[in-house]
This record gives C-alpha cells, sequence and structure tokens, in this order.
C-alpha cells in the first residue's frame, strides 16, 4: 500500500495520477517505454492498415461484401473481447511473460495471413492477431504503469495515449503504400521484422515483474469475452442496419445478459477476473468514460474526415492518408502536453479543457466548407482529444494498485474498443444520407454530433470530485 498524498491546490487527491513507483527507478525505462510503444503502435495500424487493402484483397481471395467485413471486424472483435483476460493473465502471471507471449502469436499470425490464399485461413490468422494483441496490450501498459512513478508516470502515459490516433493515421497511410506498392500481404508481413526485433529486444530489458499467482477465472473471462464481442459487433452492425434493425437488437440484448451474469459471477467468485471493488472506484468510473468518449471522437473524426476528403474535395485514398499526418501530429502534441501539466492541473482541467478543444475543431470543421479549414480543425480536435486519452489512463491508475494494473489496463482497452465502435455506429447513423449522396450539410452534421458530444463531455468531466470513501 502507498501513504496518502497531500493533493495539489485546486486538485482532488483522485485527480492525480499513481505515485507509486520502484524504489530505484530502472535506467532502461525510457528505453523500455520506447520499445513497448512500437508494439503497441504495431497493434493498433493493424485496425487500420487492412482497410485501404480491402478491394485488392477481396479481388484476389474471392470475398464478397460480408467476408470482407469479417476480415476487417474479427481483428478488433478478439481483440475488445479477450483484453480482460489477457490483463488478468499479466496479474497473475507476470506482465513481462504475456508480452512476450503475445507479441510471438502476433508476429507468427501476421506471417500467416500473409501466406492465406483461402478466405478460411485468413480468419483464423486475424483472429489469432486478435488474441495475441488482446494479451500483449493490457500487460505492456501494466509494465509501463509498474515501472514509473510520479510526473514522469503521467509522462509516460502521455506517450502511450499518442499512440492511439498516431496509430490509426499511420495504418491508413501504410495501407496505401503497401497495397499501391509490393501487395496486399505485406500489409501483414511489415510486422513480422519488426516482431522479431521487439521481442529479442524486450527479452533482454523488461525487467521481470512477478505475477500475483492464483488462477485464471476462465468461466468470468468467457461471460467477458462473449458479451463484449457481442457489444461491439452490435455497434458495428448499428452503423449499417440501423439502431433498431434485429441483428443490432439481438446483439445488443445479448451483450447486457452477459454482462448481468458477468456481474453475478463477480461477485460469487472467489478469484474473480475483476475484483468488482475496483469497477466501483469514481476515478476509474471517470477513466473508462473519458476513454470511450475520446476513442469515439477520434474515430469520427477518421470516419468522417476520410468520406469528406474523398468525396467532397476529391482526394485519392493515399492523399486521405497523408492529409491525415497533421491530425497524427496534433494528437502527440495533445498527449505530449497534458502528460506535462497534468501532475500540476489535475485529471479535471486536463480532461475538460481537451474535451473543449476538440469541441472548437470539429466545430469549425462543421460549419465552413473548406479543405484547408477542415484539416486544421479535424488536427485541433486531434490535439484536444489527445490530451483527454492522458487524462482517462491518468484518472484509472490513480485508483489502482500494482496488482491490479493488468486487469486495470484490460478495462481501459476494452472501453477503448466501445468507445470506437460507438463512434463509428452513432456517425455514420447521423450522416446516413451523405454516404448515398454526399454533400457538404450533410456531412456537416456529423461534425455539428461529435462537437456537441464534447461539450456535454467536457461540462460533465468538470462535475465536482465527491469525497472518497
Amino acid at each position: 500500500m502507498t501513504s496518502p498524498e497531500k493533493p495539489a491546490p485546486e486538485t482532488t487527491a483522485e485527480d492525480q495520477p499513481a505515485e507509486e513507483q520502484p524504489a530505484a527507478p530502472d535506467p532502461r525505462r525510457w528505453r523500455v517505454l520506447a520499445l513497448l510503444g512500437v508494439a503497441q503502435l504495431m497493434l493498433i495500424v493493424d485496425v487500420t492498415v487492412v482497410a485501404i487493402a480491402l478491394p485488392e484483397l477481396g479481388a484476389d481471395l474471392g470475398l464478397d461484401r460480408s467476408g470482407l467485413t469479417w476480415v476487417a471486424s474479427v481483428y478488433a472483435l478478439v481483440f475488445g473481447g479477450l483484453m480482460l483476460l489477457g490483463g488478468k493473465a499479466a496479474d497473475v502471471l507476470g506482465p513481462r511473460r504475456v508480452v512476450l507471449a503475445g507479441l510471438a502469436l502476433f508476429t507468427v499470425a501476421s506471417l500467416l495471413a500473409g501466406f492465406a490464399r483461402s478466405p478460411e485461413l485468413l480468419l483464423v490468422a486475424r483472429g489469432l492477431q486478435g488474441v495475441g494483441a488482446a494479451a500483449m496490450s493490457p500487460a505492456a501498459l501494466s509494465v509501463i504503469v509498474r515501472t514509473f512513478g510520479g510526473p514522469e508516470l503521467s509522462r509516460a502515459l502521455g506517450v502511450w495515449s499518442a499512440l492511439g490516433g498516431a496509430g490509426a493515421a499511420i495504418g491508413v497511410l501504410l495501407g496505401g503504400v503497401l497495397t499501391s506498392g509490393p501487395g496486399w500481404p505485406w500489409v501483414f508481413w511489415v510486422n513480422v521484422p519488426v516482431g522479431v526485433i521487439l521481442l529479442l529486444a524486450l527479452f533482454r530489458w523488461v525487467r521481470p515483474w512477478p505475477g500475483s499467482g492464483g488462477r485464471l477465472d476462465v468461466l468470468g473471462a468467457a461471460l467477458a469475452t462473449a458479451a463484449t464481442a457481442a457489444v461491439v459487433y452490435g455497434l458495428v452492425t448499428a452503423g449499417d442496419d440501423g439502431w433498431l434493425s434485429v441483428p443490432t437488437l439481438v446483439a445488443l440484448a445479448v451483450g447486457l445478459v452477459g454482462y448481468a451474469l458477468l456481474a453475478n459471477h463477480l461477485r460469487a467468485s472467489a478469484a474473480p477476473l475483476v475484483d468488482p471493488a475496483l469497477l466501483s472506484r469514481r476515478p476509474v468510473l471517470r477513466g473508462l468514460g473519458l476513454i470511450l468518449v475520446a476513442t469515439a471522437l477520434m474515430i469520427s473524426v477518421f470516419f468522417l474526415g476520410s468520406f469528406t476528403l474523398q468525396q467532397l474535395h476529391g482526394f485519392s485514398p493515399l492523399e486521405t492518408g497523408l492529409t491525415f499526418l497533421p491530425v497524427a501530429v496534433g494528437t502527440i502534441l495533445g498527449s505530449t502536453v497534458a502528460g506535462r501539466v497534468l501532475p500540476r492541473l489535475g485529471v479535471r482541467a486536463v480532461s475538460a479543457v481537451g474535451l473543449l478543444v476538440a469541441a472548437v475543431g470539429l466545430a469549425a470543421a462543421a460549419g465552413i466548407f473548406s479543405m484547408t479549414v477542415l484539416v486544421v480543425g479535424i488536427t485541433v480536435a486531434g490535439f484536444g482529444v489527445g490530451a483527454v486519452f492522458v487524462a482517462a489512463a491518468a484518472s484509472l491508475f490513480s485508483a489502482a494498485a500494482p496488482h491490479e494494473a493488468g486487469v486495470a489496463s484490460g478495462a481501459l482497452s476494452t472501453f477503448h474498443e466501445f468507445g470506437a465502435a460507438t463512434g463509428v455506429s452513432a456517425v455514420s447513423s447521423v450522416v446516413a444520407a451523405a454516404l448515398v449522396d454526399p454533400g457538404f450539410d450533410t456531412f456537416a452534421a456529423g461534425y455539428w454530433f461529435a462537437a456537441a458530444v464534447a461539450l456535454v463531455a467536457a461540462l460533465a468531466s468538470l462535475a465536482p470530485a465527491r469525497a472518497a470513501r
């Protein structure tokens, strides 16, 4: 346990990031952060890099629209569904072991995906990529939380959080370059040499943090995986079929029933997948809410921007990817600045300012029909969202003990996937008419909607904290 810290002026204790730190800071900690950051970037890039390759991939393998949808979504479904289990495994077995195992599986699965010459083999390989990613991502964040402390932790979380928006933009660009050049298998094969180098370096430099021991909650993991996959699938389906369609409602209902069964199981289990007390802590709930909103806004920016640039301004896919680079830079800058000022200002101030900045950028994109204004507006929005990513992580980990870091990381990553699916579903519903008959006014409705969400979330984040119990 850590001793209580005196909160900074005009902030509450829950606004401060976790202060727990090794007695002797690891001299290789920044090197380890860089390596884990590259590994996490590779996992995020793999969500969007495939999107650009889908037409060529589908033609080669004879995939119809449904098959292409599954190639794009099965990775995200498995990734999102298994992250709680991956985080719990990191707590029980030790994060270093789970990071290496997850990265190894992801690398081998990437090699298999590139060699796939049948739809079935490609889908299996994409699913295995999702399993590896679900193990590595929360375990890697657990390593970071255990390795850094105090203001250094805030800066490290800033670097980690910047990878979300940057990875999405880099994925679009890289997908265009590789598909136009050596061909679609290279969107998978590019992971192999990077993965091998990272494995060798992380094996040497990551400290072997001990696990807590015990056993994994297999039933809880199965319920969490099934419920999460069902909800994410329902949210994705809502974007295509509508919020009141039978597939959407059935999937969401299955997910809600699954979560109800999971909650009952967690209360009754002697060694639950997630301690129910963790999810009842106000900083944890705030962090999960912030990451959901921030990810939904970021994905909305990429979704709306991609269609607006290509359908209204005549950009090619590669030109669109290049145009998103300023957005990636804005996200990185926002995360970096937030990581430095958060120890002084606190979570509430950083999250509120970030959301207000995002709202202003989105409103500019909605109100003025101009390619320049669009790029500047979504870049400003990326800056604000980058700051919110850091605030979300800092809030959650301020209330998670070191032995809970893995499962807390898994919860954060799970809500990241919820945010991505929710953002696409909600915005695509708002601009459904524009997708059939493109026009500025119909696309503007999507930007106005996202700006309103950011504004409401900013006001909610300023709500005064209740005394900790």
